[in-house]
């Protein structure tokens, strides 16, 4: 599952630490799939059911102590302690439960291994979804249709852990917010992708015009708007940022199409064209990639994410102890 870094203009916890996250997500996921699957293969995979229709099992996914050292003070208000056994545990209501537990919940006993996997990743997804868009202190106000983005989807679910994922970000460039389609960062390079795709094999007439043509053999042609303008402006972004932060990683430009094609022979030689008869190769060349992640690419990731516009609001258990600690130091003589 490929790790999603920035969404749009919502806030990102691998904006605070991007040599951390990634990491950390990437452990705890494959710690947890390989506890479900050993439950599984031991046929004990009852344990986790309650005596309810649906059972649900919690993966707990902590904040670093770095994101939470010296915040204590800060806090104090919405910490509270319960005691078992003679000892004392610390916990944060709300705030873990809403992006640093993810609670798996079985509909039904998965018939196979891969049903298992399958259900686990689609809840991940989910998860992750909110992980990546909140922070401890902060949380950004996702748009629902996001959760059941197609193109999303599969670059979280069918892509290596160690691919970082840049999602329709904007870009705050000179004070003007420029928004893009995907950025992937592979361990060795960094794809600025813009998609092309209709209905079910439609066929796109590529130039150098401002508008390219759409045949299929249902509908009449169509006029598509060129989608090497956007590509070539998300690329001259991510060089001269690149270029900027000193990050030594190759920068490719594609144009992709997963159910159709394109057809361009005058294409320039820094062009990618991915389209039905080319996409299936590449895919599965990009899923093989074993490598871990790489210094060139988090360095990447953070030049990009130090650039990107960012709207959150404060937790109300936050906003509530800072009112709080606002009002107290008024009221000091």
């Amino acid at each position: 599952m490929a790790q999603l870094i920035k969404m749009q203009d919502y806030i990102s916890r691998y904006e605070q630490d991007i040599y951390r996250y990634p990491t950390q997500f990437a452990r705890l996921k494959k710690q947890q799939w390989d506890k479900l699957k050993a439950a599984y293969s031991a046929g004990e995979l009852d344990r986790l059911y309650s005596d309810h229709t649906e059972s649900e099992a919690q993966v707990n996914f902590y904040p670093p102590q770095e994101e939470s050292k010296g915040l204590f003070k800060k806090v104090k208000g919405i910490f509270h302690r319960t005691g078992k056994q003679g000892a004392e545990e610390l916990l944060i209501p709300n705030l873990v439960e809403d992006t640093n537990v993810f609670s798996l919940r079985f509909p039904f006993r998965p018939a196979s291994l891969d049903e298992l996997k399958q259900n686990f990743l689609n809840q991940l997804l989910r998860f992750q979804m909110k992980w990546g868009s909140s922070t401890l202190r902060e949380k950004s106000f996702v748009d629902q249709s996001f959760f059941l983005d197609e193109r999303l989807r599969f670059f979280l679910q069918r892509f290596p852990d160690t691919f970082l994922v840049l999602y329709k970000p904007i870009f705050l460039l000179k004070n003007a917010p420029v928004e893009v389609e995907v950025i992937l960062l592979s361990p060795i390079d960094a794809w600025c992708i813009t998609f092309l795709e209709a209905e079910e094999d439609a066929a796109f007439m590529g130039s150098s015009d401002r508008f390219w043509v759409r045949r299929h053999h249902k509908h009449p042609d169509k006029k598509v708007l060129n989608p090497l303008l956007g590509a070539n402006r998300m690329t001259n972004i991510v060089s001269q940022l690149f270029e900027l932060y000193e990050v030594n990683m190759p920068i490719k430009k594609v144009i992709l199409s997963r159910n159709g094609y394109v057809d361009y022979p005058e294409a320039a030689y820094d062009i990618t064209i991915l389209d039905k008869r080319t996409f299936p190769e590449w895919f599965e060349r990009m899923r093989a990639i074993s490598s871990p992640l790489k210094a060139q690419q988090l360095k990447g990731a953070q030049a990009l994410l130090e650039y990107c516009q960012t709207t959150s609001n404060l937790r109300p258990e936050w906003e509530v102890e800072y009112n709080q600690t606002e009002g107290n130091e008024h009221a000091a003589p």
